[in-house]
């Protein structure tokens, strides 16, 4: 309980945090078909949020060392705030992708911070309940983003006010904190061909987690109301997603301990393809049958990318462990990034159903690479324990190092 004060602060501007930024996406895609943009506009605008994430993934750690925790994170926040409170004085589709970009770099910039004051606070005695509190209240915080689409009327300034009022609202705890904020402590280089090179399944499995997420965050809001869910229920559509994947983490954990993480990576991949069926098969079964295969598609994708980042650390060393993280992280921007349009467009053409497909191809390269390389080289004799990784920021990879040398 003394943990969870001490940090409390640090929570709570997460929940709020995620509460804003998780709730603009599904959001966003509801407005912009009441305002008629097209399928591929819709998803210029989750592609401009990933990029804007992988801008504030990078600057974050260098305007920290320039102008400290506290006002990195105001300047983080309140370009976020523009980016939402801009949404209904702009109708225009190009003007909004400028603008997700800014609510991609507030949240990767935000979440830098706070991992930054999470790792230099936490001490080894308590890393891991530290940790375990942070993924719960990320976790929790993507959720009841999710179920807000319910009451959230799409192209209203009072919807977007709402979201810049809980993203403005994120100030106030870090800011208030009698938490000393730390030294700025250097920035990890980005060097994405560490990841191609201590491990390639692990690289290419992390951008298909992107290429999976993304497309299913992105544009998922777009297939769920072409196969006839109301507004109410694709906060729910989306929620199920969270939680079936937030639930599948300690078995996937548990299997990445104690079997080949390749073959794990493998079976995770397969899963997912049975799950992308079902989900295509399921729309003439009714809302609850929708609902319980996204849950289904959650619990499959989901691991991956912690499946990947634990086999990518059993083949580093400690001291590449942080740049390791920052690597992964720009593969999985790399895939979130494409991912969006390349939907959009193939839900234009083939219909909703294609979002699916498209997952699925590419979780078939991804089984397809993996067996190749079982044939490469044998697996690996050091073994990290597997962790939830949230896809949060490069500095992660700092905050989670120190668990790992326990």
């Amino acid at each position: 309980m003394r943990l969870l004060i001490s940090f409390a602060a640090l929570f709570l501007s997460v929940i709020l945090l995620q509460l804003s930024s998780s709730g603009v996406g599904p959001l966003d895609v509801l407005s912009g078909t009441v305002l008629g943009f097209s399928n591929g506009q819709i998803g210029l605008l989750g592609s401009a949020h990933f990029f804007g994430f992988f801008i504030g993934c990078w600057w974050a750690p260098r305007l920290m060392g320039t102008v400290g925790h506290s006002r990195a994170f105001a300047v983080f926040t309140a370009t976020g705030a523009i980016g939402l409170l801009a949404h209904m004085l702009l109708i225009d589709a190009y003007a909004w992708a400028a603008m997700r970009v800014l609510t991609g770099l507030c949240i990767a910039g935000s979440l830098t911070v706070i991992e930054a004051w999470l790792q230099a606070k936490a001490t080894n005695e308590n890393r891991g309940r530290t940790l375990g509190i942070y993924r719960m209240v990320d976790t929790g915080g993507q959720f009841a983003a999710q179920l807000m689409i319910g009451v959230l009327a799409p192209a209203s300034y009072a919807s977007y006010n709402l979201l810049a009022l809980l993203c403005c609202a994120a100030l106030l705890p870090l800011t208030l904190t009698r938490l000393k904020q730390p030294e700025a402590q250097g920035t990890p280089r980005l060097r994405p061909s560490l990841a191609w090179r201590l491990s390639p399944l692990a690289a290419l499995g992390v951008l298909v987690a992107g290429l999976s997420g993304a497309s299913f965050r992105m544009t998922g809001p777009l297939y769920a109301a072409q196969v006839g869910l109301q507004p109410n229920e694709i906060g729910l559509f989306l929620a199920a997603v969270v939680l079936g994947g937030a639930f599948m983490q300690l078995p996937a954990g548990w299997l990445a301990d104690r079997y080949d993480r390749r073959w794990v990576l493998i079976w995770f991949s397969a899963a997912s393809i049975v799950s992308c069926a079902i989900t295509v098969a399921v729309p003439s079964l009714g809302a609850i049958g929708i609902f319980i295969a996204a849950a289904l598609f959650g619990a499959t994708t989901f691991p991956i990318y912690s499946i990947s980042a634990a086999h990518a650390h059993d083949w580093a060393r400690d001291d590449q462990r942080i740049e390791l993280s920052a690597a992964l992280m720009f593969c999985f921007a790399a895939g979130a990034i494409v991912a969006p349009l390349t939907t959009s467009a193939l839900i234009t053409t083939f219909g909703p159903a294609a979002l699916f497909y498209f997952v699925s191809a590419a979780h078939v390269g991804l089984i397809v690479f993996g067996l190749l390389r079982m044939r490469r080289r044998a697996p690996s004799d050091t073994r990290m324990p597997y962790i939830w990784i949230p896809r949060t920021s490069f500095l992660v990879g700092r905050l989670f190092r120190k668990s790992n040398d326990d």
